[in-house]
């Protein structure tokens, strides 16, 4: 009798966003974490970025002000998500800590995009049952308002973490290599580095095992 092996085919990750916000202070540049719950099916009880997945309003959004145009161009692979992946890192943002990028028309977040930088992009394995295709943007904290953190309580214990510290508190892989992003790029920096162009990295998987490589917006 021929055995076969089912080819079970891997999940099509869905789009999301994350944002660090950082601060440069006296004696380290500090990152905002929290830590997400026990409960979570995906990634429970490690600290991470705010953020989360793209929603189809995102897209329509109208913001205070739009991305740069050399982040917009290498955002808009694939398929022109420039801007909706920009809104949903804000907008995840304000609902997870409460603070807030751009303006607050009643309820309404009209968000403010001409300060994000594009850092980073991670791909979840290729095994897991919740996928995720994450562009990690960056923002420096004189860009944001909103007074004490709070949000939505998805993310737990939300603090600044200094740069030097981050190792303390448990973390996953792609966050530690964006964390090494932010200190090669911004915190070693002996003067303020250009907004990227041509390439960011990408954190994925290959045969089970990290694997970065450089990702262009061709």
């Amino acid at each position: 009798m021929t055995n076969f092996t089912r080819q079970i085919r891997p999940v099509k990750p869905r789009h999301a966003a994350s944002l660090v916000i950082y601060e440069q202070r006296a004696d380290d540049l500090y990152v905002l974490m929290g830590r997400r719950s026990k409960a979570h099916r995906f990634l429970p009880d490690v600290y991470v970025f705010p953020g989360g997945r793209v929603d189809r309003a995102d897209a329509d959004m109208a913001p205070l002000a739009p991305l740069a145009p050399d982040i917009e161009r290498l955002l808009s692979q694939p398929s022109g998500m420039a801007h909706a992946v920009a809104t949903a890192a804000v907008r995840e943002t304000h609902e997870e800590t409460g603070l807030v990028i751009g303006d607050l028309q009643g309820d309404q977040l009209v968000p403010d995009l001409s300060q994000l930088d594009f850092i980073a992009r991670a791909i979840t394995p290729p095994n897991s049952p919740i996928r995720f295709n994450t562009r990690f943007l960056t923002l420096d904290a004189k860009h944001v308002t909103g007074g004490d953190l709070g949000g939505s309580g998805e993310l737990i214990d939300l603090h600044w973490i200094p740069l030097s510290e981050t190792h303390r508190v448990p973390l996953i892989d792609v966050t530690e290599f964006v964390l090494d992003e932010i200190g090669r790029k911004i915190k070693r920096a002996t003067a303020p580095l250009p907004r990227q162009s041509g390439t960011v990295p990408i954190f994925t998987y290959y045969k089970g095992n990290p694997f970065i490589r450089n990702y262009d917006n061709g």
